[in-house]
């Protein structure tokens, strides 16, 4: 079965559309978010660069794993899906969805300390949604990985049989 060239272009564009949601997030959000915990905490002037150290330091491997996704749906678009570059591929989306993870996990400490102190639960809890949905991807993207291999190496046995 072909696959026409442009049948991912949905996929890329919504990998599009998340880069400049989140580009938006860090330009106007995080800066807010920044300057609400030093607002929280005068007297502590450097949690404002500890926070933006580590909401800047998610979103590279954020960012980095929206370029791998889109080459992943770029190498199905060339008929490359069942290759090691696609393998490779789903290996960095894995780590960076653990390095987005290990990132907030990181940043836990400086969330505790902003709802302790506004007495707002929920930011703990979307840290937590963002450590595990990260979590989630990385163990769906070890999965798709090993199921690439085991198809290739399907595929191969079957091109030595034929």
């Amino acid at each position: 079965m072909k696959r026409k060239p442009g049948s991912t272009t949905f996929l890329k564009a919504v990998i599009v559309l998340f880069g400049l949601a989140a580009l938006a997030l860090c330009v106007f959000v995080v800066p807010e978010i920044a300057g609400f915990a030093e607002e929280l905490y005068p007297d502590m002037g450097y949690i404002q660069a500890l926070v933006m150290i580590d909401l800047y330091g998610a979103a590279l491997p954020f960012y980095i794993a929206l370029y791998q996704a889109f080459k992943l749906l770029g190498y199905i678009d060339q008929n490359k899906a069942f290759s090691e570059t696609s393998v490779q591929v789903l290996k960095n989306i894995k780590h960076c969805a653990v390095a987005i993870s290990g990132m907030f996990v990181i940043g836990m400490p400086l969330f505790y300390l902003m709802a302790e102190r506004d007495d707002a639960p929920g930011i703990i809890v979307i840290g937590m949604i963002i450590i595990l949905a990260s979590m989630v991807i990385a163990v769906f993207a070890a999965v798709l990985q090993k199921l690439l291999n085991e198809a290739i190496e399907l595929k191969s046995e079957n091109d030595l049989t034929v």
